[in-house]
């Protein structure tokens, strides 16, 4: 069950919102649970039970060791922890890559393969887990005591507006309000709005970008010219900022609706003057934990030597890359950005600053749409096959460009990505996601919303072309 679809926006949602809304304080997180557990299990009901045996020892552990007075055994302790919730991930996403490989090494020596039962992803795995461990490495830090109540450490690792695409909600932002919370009127309609903004990116932009450039990214029988290649490319550059960051704002809106405040998780990225800006401005909550939980534990910026920063750097974009998914072209796609990361830190980072600020946006998001085809494209062969023709510069016509419709949906999406570079642009962003202002706007917003509302319900209704590129991670 994803946000934009029929089911969960007619059914679903509304029935969780108004039994949240009714119910007494008290109670509302053992609604929100059991809406959560429904939630999961429409869709993946064999991972149930694995997830909340998952739940249960890791908060047993953590308890322990919060309440041990001995450092030698804390240590042990969240050490158990780690290699639980690691050991989970590795299993079910990574152990088919893992024998895949092997058995190529295999066969490439002339030895048999070994016989494997391939391993189901469960839904979210990368999610939660990532939050798992934060709440085990936020309570040995003693940033913030631990929940008292199972039941609401299960919450926050299950809730389903960010369990299965984030945003990646770190427990000691979030923990006072998993046990006392409130919800206004003020609150619910501010969380209606960005709800609504985010359906409206992620169906009436993302959902219809994707429907007609899909085939000439993922390949047809046609022989691609290097305009069709570029325009895929593009396409789909625009289609994963839309679908992920309109999820995103489905998932803070939700949140807010239910009186939680979740980070935020895109802040125009495309806008970005530079690889390292990018990546404050993309998948922020994503950035924010390998920062915390694997850079600085690293070192950092704080090592003897250069050499171990760009260690550093790479090392932690390769397992970015591994994160969102088991395949080589997502580790390249990692150390790509790590690369760049390196190359401004050695000598681009004072040129782009003395560029005017057009010509570092188009730099930084030329790499990035360069670095998106290893991300979209599933085999190595088949991405290095795409940037020649992209880079064979045999331009051709492309009927993508004889519709409408897609031409259109593009160019608005180009709009919406860059706009804020202008001051005008920043304002009216300001005034679309703003809580305060004055009532005249305040009408034209409540307008716009229901506008954008009905317009996605048509077109949902109207097609079944519904995809979510990270429901996969």
């Amino acid at each position: 069950m994803v946000f934009s679809s029929v089911i969960f926006l007619l059914y679903f949602l509304p029935v969780v919102l108004a039994v949240n809304y009714l119910l007494p304080k008290t109670t509302r997180n053992y609604w929100l649970l059991l809406s959560s557990f429904l939630f999961y299990a429409w869709g993946a009901p064999q991972f149930v039970f694995i997830l909340s045996l998952s739940v249960i020892a890791n908060f047993g552990l953590v308890k322990v060791m919060h309440d041990s007075t001995h450092p030698r055994a804390r240590n042990i302790l969240l050490g158990i922890s780690v290699a639980i919730n690691v050991g989970l991930l590795m299993y079910f996403k990574y152990a088919n890559f893992f024998v895949e490989n092997v058995n190529s090494l295999l066969a490439s020596i002339g030895i048999q393969a070994l016989t494997w039962t391939s391993v189901a992803l469960p839904i979210g795995i990368s999610f939660f887990t990532f939050q798992s461990l934060t709440y085990s490495v936020d309570v040995y830090r003693k940033m913030h005591e631990p929940l008292k109540k199972l039941t609401d450490y299960a919450l926050y690792i299950m809730l389903f507006p960010q369990m299965i695409a984030g945003p990646i909600v770190r427990f000691y932002t979030i923990a006072d309000q998993l046990v006392d919370r409130t919800v206004t009127h003020e609150h619910f309609k501010q969380g209606g709005h960005r709800f609504v903004i985010g359906l409206a990116k992620k169906v009436l932009i993302a959902n219809t970008v994707a429907e007609f450039a899909a085939p000439e990214l993922l390949g047809s029988d046609e022989v691609l010219s290097s305009t069709s290649a570029w325009i895929g490319i593009l396409a789909y550059t625009f289609q994963i900022y839309f679908d992920f960051s309109g999820y995103s704002d489905m998932a803070i809106g939700l949140g807010r609706m239910m009186g939680f405040n979740f980070p935020e998780n895109f802040n125009n990225p495309y806008t970005s003057g530079s690889i390292t800006e990018f990546w404050r401005r993309w998948h922020i909550t994503l950035g924010v934990w390998m920062r915390d939980y694997l850079y600085i534990p690293l070192g950092g910026n704080k090592v003897s030597s250069m050499g171990r920063l760009y260690f550093n750097l790479i090392f932690v974009f390769l397992v970015s890359g591994l994160w969102h998914g088991a395949s080589w072209n997502f580790v390249i796609w990692g150390c790509f950005h790590g690369l760049f990361l390196v190359i401004e830190r050695l000598f681009l980072a004072r040129l782009l600053k003395q560029l005017p600020k057009p010509v570092s946006v188009i730099y930084c998001f030329t790499v990035v749409v360069v670095g998106w085809v290893f991300f979209s494209i599933e085999t190595f062969d088949a991405g290095l096959e795409y940037l020649e023709t992209m880079f064979s510069f045999q331009f051709g016509p492309s009927k993508l460009l004889l519709n409408n419709k897609f031409t259109i949906t593009m160019i608005v999406a180009a709009v919406f990505s860059f706009f804020t570079l202008l001051p005008q642009g920043k304002q009216i962003q300001d005034w679309f996601f703003g809580s305060k202002s004055k009532p005249a706007n305040r009408a034209l917003m409540n307008a716009l919303v229901i506008i954008m509302l009905l317009y996605s319900f048509m077109h949902l209704i109207a097609s079944g072309f519904n995809p979510f590129i990270y429901f996969r991670f």
